[in-house]
């Protein structure tokens, strides 16, 4: 990821700390290629306005506890997020790795109506968001393989619109000017487009390693893709 564009801008005065968040990125192979769920978010929203995101969300209180995950896959997942935030303090990266866990399994409960089991999300990047924007996350994405038969929908408010898409089409759309991305979208459909199946994508060797966006790097990808059309 670091073919981020740059844009030399002066820090803001007070930075806001990053809220936790995580986001799922719901996969199925078609016979056009991988398929993504997506949802199109309504114009007025104070974040993320206009954009096609992922399924997902801020981390909540209640997401701490309640939930009883085997200690082999949180131990799992602790190890894929070794370098990022949730894992910086000693003795607690498998409960922070549950914690955000659950908030993934809450959003897409939520958000798309579909229940999802744990061993069905796979821990795969953690962007954070640059120090010059109002709002900031921490946001831990992880890709995702339903169930044969599980049908995710359109449920929420936040979207004017939720469906499958094909990678290949989002990022056409996107590059046709179309579509909105915001940048980790983006890059993780890039990512995501070299895979020519879920299960080969799943079996993938792949490291987690944080991307901390520069300082004006969300203007500059929106004008450099403008500049592009």
């Amino acid at each position: 990821m670091t073919d981020l564009p740059q844009q030399d801008l002066p820090l803001p005065t007070e930075v806001p700390q990053p809220r936790l968040a995580a986001s799922v990125i719901l996969l199925r192979d078609s016979p056009g290629g991988l398929e993504a769920f997506v949802q199109h978010r309504v114009s007025t929203m104070d974040f993320a306005a206009g954009m096609v995101v992922f399924p997902g969300g801020r981390v909540d209180a209640a997401d701490e506890s309640g939930w009883d995950y085997p200690s082999d896959l949180l131990q799992r997942h602790a190890a894929d997020w070794q370098q990022s935030s949730i894992c910086s303090g000693a003795g607690e990266a498998t409960k922070n790795a549950g914690t955000v866990l659950s908030a993934a399994i809450r959003e897409v409960k939520e958000e798309a109506g579909l229940s999802i089991d744990a061993s069905d999300l796979r821990p795969w990047a953690n962007w954070i968001t640059p120090t010059d924007m109002p709002k900031r996350f921490d946001t831990y994405f992880y890709v995702a393989k339903p169930s044969p038969g599980a049908e995710p929908r359109h449920q929420t408010t936040e979207a004017w619109q939720s469906l499958w898409m094909p990678v290949a089409d989002i990022l056409a759309a996107e590059a046709a000017g179309t579509l909105k991305l915001m940048p980790p979208t983006y890059y993780l459909l890039k990512q995501i487009a070299g895979f020519a199946t879920v299960d080969a994508l799943w079996s993938a060797e792949h490291d987690v390693v944080p991307v901390l966006a520069p300082v004006g790097s969300m203007a500059a990808f929106l004008k450099e893709r403008e500049n592009r059309r």
